[in-house]
């Protein structure tokens, strides 16, 4: 049945969704292929398994439909099952998904891509954005004929491979050799920077970050970036895979005008189907190819890289983004979504505690305790009384399948959870709202 938006009361239940997360748990580690997705992540038994969804809304399997945020971990930027790339799928799909030889899909597919990134020479496409990282590493060290890998300690995720999950706290299986060869730098402190590289000096390959993430770049910043890594002969890699196609249409690098030697591309390229692209300059992705005299590089070789079906979706979406302005419009409805939750969270007297941050595209909030700092308690309430209403928002990241009416219906469950965290607030213990434990991060050494 179709419940529409559940009722935001305590009886809200998910029976069949807890008994599928146990079936999960027994036969997947963690019940989930990304650890993001985790029922570790929402509230005690409040960790609905999906139907099926379409546009901007997702139904459980006990019924319930929600608005859905940050769908697909970011990358189903165009709503579910988007009827241009649906019908750009399914015109492959009685042709063939995958050959001995290259299919003429995978040129059209590059030509697309350097069309609409144009700061890009050439391209290679695999299906996860940490291949393509890891690529891009691998072409760095390769180049430059160095060990170091230096990454930006302010951003969350790179790859789940050994050189950059080693840094993080779930590094159990991680060499400690390996490990060591990977410095960090802060976002937004050249000096700090250039610290860095002449402590490490002609050791590092790369730097590699997030042109942008939460907070806009300094003024400045990716320009003297840029000029840092020309001076000490490293390479610049931009992990574009969250502000690929939401800050532009050709990306972060585009919007910013400061072009890095390579660039790595995944979740919204394919609206949910599994492509990713490492990009860049000619003379470094050809040390992946046939055409050079130097050492060869095994860069990417993919069985399923070239799979047509996921190649053509990525097509679509880039033909969508540059013809219908879909960054301008997730922009629009980002500004309507901020300021409706800024406007909700000061009216119920939490505004200093619910903040919402980050680029209009890639909305992120966060939750703060009496003391203003980050609670995961504080989470678990929000979370909780969000999907009660029918909203499921691990971010506030939106998608273009959007509409005002779905903005008011959020902004106004996010009103009736404001109210219960000024209750919180003023207990001095927001226990009580939990039932039962609180929602974890991600990166923990203990399960």
């Amino acid at each position: 049945m179709d419940t529409e938006h559940p009722e935001g009361t305590e009886e809200f239940l998910l029976p069949r969704s807890r008994q599928a997360n146990e079936r999960l748990h027994a036969l997947i580690p963690g019940g989930a292929h990304t650890y993001a997705k985790g029922d570790d992540q929402y509230p005690e038994n409040l960790a609905p398994v999906i139907s099926h969804g379409r546009g901007a809304h997702v139904w459980d399997i006990d019924g319930n439909r929600y608005i859905e945020y940050g769908s697909g971990l970011r990358s189903v930027s165009l709503g579910h099952a988007h009827p241009r790339v649906i019908e750009a799928v399914r015109r492959e799909l009685d042709r063939g998904s995958n050959f001995v030889r290259p299919s003429v899909v995978e040129v059209e597919a590059a030509e697309r891509f350097l069309a609409t990134v144009p700061t890009a020479e050439m391209v290679k496409f695999a299906k996860n954005g940490s291949d393509a990282t890891t690529a891009a590493v691998r072409l760095a060290r390769a180049a430059t004929g160095r060990p170091r890998v230096a990454l930006c300690a302010d951003h969350p995720f790179f790859s789940v491979d050994d050189w950059f999950i080693g840094t993080t706290p779930m590094s159990a299986g991680v060499p400690a050799a390996t490990d060591e060869l990977t410095v960090a730098f802060p976002y937004g402190d050249l000096a700090a920077t250039e610290e860095l590289l002449t402590r490490y000096q002609d050791e590092v390959a790369c730097l590699i970050l997030e042109a942008a993430t939460h907070t806009e770049p300094p003024p400045g910043y990716l320009a003297g970036l840029r000029e840092l890594a020309d001076r000490y002969g490293c390479v610049l890699i931009f992990d574009e895979m969250i502000t690929g196609f939401r800050w532009s249409e050709a990306g972060a690098q585009g919007l910013y005008g400061v072009v890095p030697d390579l660039s790595t591309f995944g979740k919204a390229l394919g609206n949910g189907f599994a492509v990713s692209a490492l990009a860049g300059r000619r003379d470094l992705m050809e040390r992946g190819g046939l055409r050079h005299s130097g050492d060869r590089v095994f860069l990417l070789s993919t069985t399923h890289g070239a799979e047509t079906h996921s190649l053509a979706a990525a097509m679509a979406v880039l033909t969508t983004y540059v013809e219908e302005g879909v960054t301008a419009r997730l922009h629009a409805l980002g500004e309507r979504l901020a300021a409706g939750v800024r406007d909700a969270a000061a009216a119920m007297g939490v505004g200093d505690h619910v903040v919402v941050r980050g680029r209009a595209s890639n909305l992120v909030f966060a939750t703060l305790d009496e003391n203003r700092q980050p609670s995961q308690q504080y989470r678990t309430l929000f979370l909780r009384r969000l999907l009660t209403g029918g909203v499921l928002a691990p971010s506030f990241v939106v998608s273009s399948a959007l509409d005002d009416a779905d903005i008011d219906h959020t902004v106004d469950v996010v009103a009736q959870a404001c109210a219960v965290y000024r209750k919180a607030l003023d207990a001095g213990d927001p226990t009580p709202w939990l039932a039962g434990r609180p929602v974890k991060p991600v990166f923990r050494r203990l399960a």
